[in-house]
């Protein structure tokens, strides 16, 4: 794996990671972000409607907690995850929990780190974890840590104890790879922790480099435990630490907004989980990223403001959507009945199979009648919406012109919700 990086602006980093897979043929353009799945697939989707999406990252997520219960499986099996799950030629990489799924705090140890699967909970030493990554084989995978400090009532004391645990377990695993013939060819990205105290992340970073790590995760920032600006202080000064040819992953970070807030302070790679997310609530993509024309108009032609002051938008929001307070100003939720007889695309102009063939009433109506096809058309859509957006940042940082595209993603994150 290498990093080549083309542009670095204001801590922006734009660039290409390439010699990736087991051919060395694959590439993934930084900014970036990667297939999220469960259990070795994207949710709702086979591999053929996935074809049907563009701009489909090169590098697959896959969720050690989703797949700590088919080890056995894969122990016997002896061919690794990727032609398992029938992605044989696909980058793999597993990451320690599902970014989608908060885990219970508390569980951790000196010398075992919890992971929480479909049976409930396993207790991961280092070499429990390392056995595992030997039956899956991927192309990079999270090292295991300790990263249970996102409670707001974190101690510094509880700070320390999970970097030197995190720095511990780094240790040993290195070792055991280099004794795992599986593993020559993988590459082991290690983990900064440290909670929110500026002096153990900066521990943290300082001395996980000093390792022969392929990149960094910055651990910790999920959920809205952590302030804020708290978050982005800490990040730009972890990034300022580490070194600038290897690249810097982050979990649990996916609204457009939050996104483009880290990739000013260095982060180089995200998870495509919040399109999941939203497809689970029965939402759709919506915003738009469109930063070349003016930017009144695109956010009114992306988002149908049109037709939803049309059918009064205001007045028909349903008690569901009214109770929901996960959904975002970055989508549209389609259980509501205004879009009962609305028979244009989920967004216009997206070039989506979902857009391109079906409407808004019909996608309504598969959600009200609990047809699962309405997760498929969603998800073929958010999962290339958010590519697109992916797509849209590199080509704004190619023209100096991010900060235009930051002015319409805030102007929408600020939008009146009513005006879905």
């Amino acid at each position: 794996m290498k990093l080549n990086l083309s542009k670095v602006v204001n801590g922006c980093r734009l660039g290409t990671l390439t010699n990736l897979g087991k051919n060395g043929v694959q590439t993934l353009e930084l900014p970036g972000c990667l297939l999220y799945t469960k259990t070795g697939s994207p949710p709702h989707l086979t591999h053929d409607t996935l074809q049907t999406i563009k701009g489909v990252p090169d590098v697959v997520q896959l969720t050690l907690s989703t797949l700590v219960d088919l080890h056995e499986v894969l122990d016997e099996y002896k061919e690794g995850v990727g032609k398992f799950i029938g992605m044989p030629d696909a980058v793999l990489y597993c990451s320690l929990h599902d970014p989608g799924t908060l885990c219970p705090s508390g569980y951790n140890s000196n010398k075992t780190v919890s992971v929480w699967g479909y049976r409930g909970r396993m207790e991961m030493s280092t070499s429990k974890f390392m056995r595992m990554q030997r039956c899956l084989q991927p192309d990079w995978f999270q090292c295991l840590s300790d990263g249970d400090t996102i409670s707001d009532e974190t101690s510094r004391k509880r700070a320390k104890k999970s970097v030197d645990r995190s720095l511990s377990f780094l240790d040993e695993c290195l070792q055991l790879q280099e004794k795992s013939p599986e593993l020559q060819g993988s590459v082991m990205i290690g983990v900064i922790e440290g909670g929110d105290v500026l002096e153990e992340r900066l521990r943290s970073a300082r001395e996980t480099a000093k390792r022969p790590v392929g990149g960094f995760l910055l651990d910790g920032f999920q959920g809205q435990a952590m302030a804020k600006e708290t978050k982005l202080k800490l990040m730009a000064s972890v990034t300022a630490e580490l070194p600038e040819d290897k690249p810097r992953l982050i979990h649990g970070i996916g609204k457009p907004d939050e996104v483009l807030e880290c990739i000013e302070r260095g982060v180089d790679i995200f998870e495509s989980f919040f399109p999941y997310q939203v497809t689970e609530r029965g939402c759709a993509l919506s915003f738009s990223f469109d930063y070349n024309p003016d930017p009144e108009a695109a956010v009114i032609k992306q988002n149908g403001i049109q037709e939803a002051e049309k059918y009064g938008a205001e007045k028909d929001l349903n008690d569901a959507s009214k109770a929901d307070s996960e959904i975002t100003l970055f989508e549209i939720s389609l259980k509501e009945k205004r879009y009962r007889d609305d028979f244009g695309p989920l967004v216009h102009g997206c070039t989506c199979y979902c857009c391109q063939n079906h409407s808004r009433a019909y996608v309504h109506h598969l959600l009200v009648t609990n047809e699962l096809l309405a997760g498929v058309l969603l998800m073929m859509h958010n999962f290339q919406h958010y590519f697109s957006f992916f797509h849209s940042i590199r080509d704004a940082l190619r023209e100096d012109r991010l900060h235009h595209l930051k002015q319409l993603i805030f102007k929408q994150a600020l939008r009146d919700p009513g005006r879905a």
